[in-house]
């Protein structure tokens, strides 16, 4: 857990992993919840921490790219995997793990 707090990049995944995790909760349960069911208290709770997360998880992958010099294709890539399901999982597996093990 202490690698995640040691670094740009280590906190760009921690935040990554929560933000995917919140998407999917708003879309698998959350959404289900309001429209099958009537609950919409968990769409407005689930929403606002999805949406923070989301912020977050941006402004630390402009972060990362300024401190790491990334090219503008693997910045889109890793803003594009944020509105993805899944996306921020690919991302972590993909284009963060890799700039980690290189730095």
């Amino acid at each position: 857990m202490k690698q995640f707090f040691a670094s740009s990049l280590g906190r760009l995944r921690l935040v990554g992993l929560l933000e995917g995790l919140s998407f999917l909760l708003l879309l698998g349960v959350a959404m289900p919840l309001k429209y099958f069911f009537g609950q919409p208290a968990a769409v407005r709770v689930v929403g606002m921490a999805h949406g923070a997360l989301f912020v977050l998880y941006c402004l630390l992958v402009i972060g990362a790219a300024v401190q790491y010099s990334w090219s503008w294709r693997k910045t889109a890539l890793a803003l594009l995997a944020s509105i993805v399901p899944l996306g921020t999982f690919w991302a972590d597996a993909k284009l963060f793990r890799e700039e980690e093990a290189a730095g």
